[in-house]
C-alpha cells in the first residue's frame, strides 16, 4: 500500500512537471531548445522508471493467497445467484459481466451480452438518456436512478424498468465501472403489469415454449407458397414489387419495403406497405440510397440482418428530421438483394421489418427470404 501511495505521489509531480512543459510553444525561441530537452528528460523518466513501477505494482496486484481466491469464488457465485438483474458496465454502457437473471430480463443469454452495448436491448427513446446518466457515472458525479424501457408496441409502452447506477473501483481495473441492477419500475409506471411486476412478466414470457421447429417450418413454406402464388398471378414485371409486399405484410413483417435498381445505378422505392400514416407516406418518398442496408444489397449483394438495431440513421430520415429508425419502434430488420443467382447485378433490395415486442427475425427465416427474393427476381426478369 505504501509502495502505491508512494507511486501515486511521484505520477502526480510527474503530471505537473508536464504541465509546465506544454507552455514551451510560447517561450521565446532562445528558451524553446531547454524546455525541449526537458520534455525529453521527463519522457526518459516515464519510459524508463515510471512505466517497469507500474507493471510491478500490477503484478503484486494480480498474486493473491488462497484466502484471496477463495473470496474471490465466493463473490463470483453471490453475484451469479442474485435473483435480481444486475450488470457491469464501462463508461459506453459495453457489458462487462452481468448474471443470469439481467440475461433474462433483457433476453439475451449472458455470455451473448458480454462485449456488447447493453443500450441495444432498451427502447430507441430511453437509449440516449441511459448512455448519458451510465457515462456520468463513471466519470464520479455520483449514483444515479432511471426509469427504462424494453422494446414493446408504442401504445403500451415497452416493459419499464428501473435502472438504479453506482461506480464501482475495483483493484484490478484501471477505471471505474458501473454496477447497473435493474427492478420492476413503481405502480402506475409505463409497461406495468400487474402486482408481479413486469420483470416477473419478462420472466413468464421467457419460460413459453417456443414452437416446435417442425411448425416454424411449415409456416415457412406457406410462406414460399403464398409470396410464389402471389408471383405467378403478376400479369407483368410491374405488378411484382406490390404482389410481393402484399403477401409479406403482416403475417410476416410490419412494413415490408421493396426498392428497384433503375440504369444508371439509381433506386427507386418500388413498393411500401406499412401501418397508414405520415411515417408511411414519409418512407414511400424517401431516397431509397439513403438506407445503407438496401445500397450494401444492391452494390455489393450483402444480406443484411439486425436485432434492435444500434444506428439510428441506418434506414434514413423522415421530413422532420427524426430518425425512421426509433420513430417505426424497429426491434429487427432484415435486408435482402433481389438477385437471381445466375451473378448478374441485383435488380433491387426487399427490406423487411418487425416493430415493439415482436419475435426477431431468425436465421432459417433468412433463408427462406433468400429464396423469395430469387424469385422476386426471376419475375422481375420475367422469367
Amino acid at each position: 500500500m505504501a509502495q502505491a501511495e508512494e507511486f501515486g505521489t511521484e505520477l502526480a509531480d510527474f503530471r505537473r512537471r508536464v504541465e509546465e512543459l506544454r507552455s514551451a510553444p510560447a517561450l521565446p525561441e532562445a528558451d524553446r531548445l531547454p524546455a525541449l530537452e526537458a520534455a525529453l528528460l521527463e519522457l526518459h523518466h516515464a519510459a524508463e522508471v515510471l512505466w517497469p513501477r507500474y507493471q510491478e505494482l500490477a503484478a503484486e496486484r494480480h498474486r493473491g493467497g488462497p484466502e484471496e481466491h477463495h473470496e474471490h469464488r465466493l463473490l463470483r457465485t453471490l453475484f451469479q445467484r442474485l435473483p435480481v438483474a444486475v450488470a457491469l458496465l464501462d463508461r459506453d454502457t459495453v457489458v462487462r459481466r452481468c448474471n443470469p437473471a439481467a440475461g433474462q430480463v433483457l433476453g439475451m443469454r449472458a455470455g451473448y451480452a458480454t462485449g456488447r452495448a447493453l443500450t441495444g436491448s432498451l427502447a430507441h427513446g430511453c437509449r440516449g438518456a441511459f448512455r448519458s446518466q451510465v457515462a456520468a457515472v463513471a466519470r464520479g458525479e455520483g449514483d444515479r436512478g432511471l426509469t427504462v424501457r424494453l422494446p414493446g408496441p408504442p401504445r403500451h409502452g415497452g416493459t419499464a424498468l428501473r435502472a438504479s447506477l453506482t461506480a464501482l473501483r475495483p483493484p484490478h481495473e484501471p477505471g471505474a465501472i458501473v454496477l447497473a441492477v435493474f427492478q420492476p419500475a413503481g405502480p402506475g409506471a409505463p409497461g406495468e403489469t400487474g402486482p408481479a411486476g413486469p420483470v416477473a412478466a419478462v420472466e413468464r414470457e421467457e419460460r413459453r415454449p417456443d414452437p416446435s421447429e417442425a411448425a416454424r417450418g411449415a409456416e415457412l413454406m406457406d410462406l414460399l407458397d403464398g409470396t410464389t402464388t402471389a408471383l405467378l398471378g403478376a400479369d407483368s414485371p410491374k405488378e411484382v414489387p406490390q404482389r410481393v409486399a402484399e403477401a409479406l405484410y403482416g403475417r410476416f413483417a410490419d412494413w415490408v419495403v421493396v426498392d428497384a435498381a433503375v440504369p444508371g445505378g439509381a433506386l427507386r422505392r418500388a413498393a411500401v406497405l406499412a401501418p397508414a400514416g405520415r411515417l408511411r407516406d414519409a418512407v414511400a418518398g424517401q431516397d431509397p440510397s439513403s438506407w445503407p442496408p438496401v445500397v450494401d444489397a444492391v452494390r455489393h449483394g450483402g444480406t443484411t440482418l439486425r436485432v434492435r438495431p444500434e444506428d439510428p440513421g441506418l434506414l434514413g430520415r423522415d421530413g422532420a428530421g427524426a430518425p425512421v429508425l426509433v420513430r417505426a419502434e424497429v426491434g429487427s430488420l432484415l435486408c435482402v438483394p433481389l438477385s437471381d443467382g445466375a451473378g448478374g447485378p441485383a435488380l433491387g433490395a426487399l427490406t423487411l421489418l418487425r416493430t415493439g415486442d415482436r419475435r426477431a427475425f431468425g436465421l432459417a427465416e433468412t433463408g427462406a427470404v433468400e429464396r423469395i427474393a430469387r424469385h422476386v427476381a426471376l419475375a422481375l426478369r420475367g422469367l
